[in-house]
C-alpha cells in the first residue's frame, strides 16, 4: 500500500485586505443574496462572476417546490455569464450566503455540483477560477477550482 497525501492551499484574508475589485465581487454577492428565491431552506445565497474583461455577472439561489428543480447561486450567475459572454473567461467568483438573519460568520463553500461545474469552466478556458467565500469573520481566497475538488472527474477522465 501506497499512502498519499493531498494539500490545498487556501489563503485567509479580512475584507479590507482584498483588491477594491474583489471588495466589489464580495459586496455584489452579498447583495444578490435579497434576490433569492429560498423559502423552503431559508438560505439565502449570492454569487458574482468578474470575467476576464472586467465585467461583472450576478446570481443568486432560485428554489423549487419540486427538489431538485432549483439552482444554486454559483451555477445561476456563471450560466448567465458564460450565456451572455461565451468566448470570455471567467476570472473569480465570489460567494455569499445570509441566514438567520445575517451574513454566515464563516465562509460557507460551493455544494458537490457548483464544484463539478465550475470545474468545467475551468477546464474550458484552460485557465484557473479564482474562489472568493465570504464570512462575516474573513474571506478564503481558493486559486483554483481543482483545490476545492482535487481528486476530480474531467474531459480527460472519458478519455
Amino acid at each position: 500500500m501506497e499512502k498519499k497525501t493531498l494539500v490545498t492551499h487556501i489563503c485567509f484574508y479580512q475584507f479590507e485586505e482584498l483588491s477594491l475589485e474583489y471588495q466589489q465581487l464580495i459586496s455584489i454577492a452579498k447583495e444578490q443574496t435579497e434576490k433569492s428565491y429560498s423559502p423552503y431552506s431559508n438560505f439565502a445565497v449570492g454569487a458574482a462572476v468578474l470575467m476576464h474583461n472586467g465585467e461583472i455577472f450576478a446570481g443568486s439561489n432560485q428554489e423549487n417546490a419540486a427538489y431538485p428543480s432549483g439552482l444554486c447561486a454559483e451555477r445561476t450567475a456563471m450560466f448567465y455569464a458564460n450565456a451572455q459572454r461565451p468566448d470570455i473567461p471567467i476570472r473569480a467568483i465570489a460567494i455569499a450566503a445570509y441566514a438567520h438573519n445575517d451574513f454566515l460568520e464563516d465562509p460557507v463553500a460551493p455544494c458537490g455540483a457548483c464544484r463539478q461545474a465550475l470545474l468545467e469552466n475551468e477546464g474550458r478556458f484552460e485557465q484557473p477560477l479564482q474562489i472568493l467565500l465570504y464570512g462575516k469573520k474573513g474571506i478564503y481566497v481558493v486559486d483554483s477550482v481543482k483545490d476545492l475538488l482535487p481528486l476530480c472527474f474531467t474531459k480527460e477522465s472519458l478519455q
